[in-house]
């Protein structure tokens, strides 16, 4: 995976915190652009705060698999500094959610907690990653009254909604799903990169070109 810097946007693209920002799974450098967006929004390090990614889901419906794939993702690339919960083989859904926010709670002091989640939209917008302020709110697409999650959101719009939304969730192409679970995993890793370098801005810009450079 190529950690990236395009001088378009410079190293840290000037994002406002809690704005709610939207980038294409598609977009030129999207990975680079959602690694910034978090980073902006993430409290310093000097607050000690662990860094928790709950990725919410279910492999039993294709377009609610975002999550999980993310996770395990995830997972694949430690070590890194985050702390990841949900994936394929340990999936976070309607049904242990409280009881797995709770014991996360329990295992971290004074968590940060990004929840990360599937969700429909509008056919334009489809494919679109977004990130901002708030929790998530799972199963709200679906009029499921589950918990809210996380200090931030990340979802990815994975088709469209409107009409019988439990089946177009489980018709959602997989190709789509994955091609945006490998964008947002890859992003959050090139912010744990950023994160673990924090506040050394010229470490993580050294960090960034060499590893361009080992995998060029």
């Amino acid at each position: 995976m190529k950690c990236l810097f395009n001088s378009k946007y410079g190293l840290f693209h000037k994002f406002i915190k809690n704005e709610e920002i939207r980038i294409h799974h598609h977009e030129q450098d999207a990975e680079l652009l959602i690694a910034q967006a978090l980073f902006s929004q993430m409290p310093s390090t000097l607050s000690r705060r662990p860094i928790v990614f709950v990725c919410i889901g279910t492999d039993r419906s294709t377009g609610d698999s975002l999550g999980p794939l993310i996770g395990t993702l995830l997972k694949d690339k430690e070590p890194h500094s985050f702390h990841i919960y949900g994936s394929l083989d340990d999936p976070i859904h309607a049904l242990n959610l409280a009881d797995k926010v709770a014991q996360i709670k329990k295992n971290h002091v004074n968590p940060f907690i990004i929840g990360i989640d599937a969700c429909l939209g509008r056919l334009k917008s489809v494919g679109i990653i977004q990130i901002g302020g708030g929790p998530v709110k799972p199963g709200s697409g679906v009029n499921k009254d589950l918990p809210a999650v996380g200090d931030i959101h990340l979802t990815g719009i994975v088709n469209v909604s409107g009409f019988m939304e439990y089946f177009v969730l489980q018709n959602t192409r997989l190709y789509l799903v994955m091609e945006m679970a490998k964008t947002i995993a890859n992003g959050i890793y090139q912010a744990s990169i950023g994160y673990e370098a924090k506040p050394s801005f010229p470490s993580y810009k050294q960090t960034l070109n060499q590893e361009s450079e080992n995998t060029n």
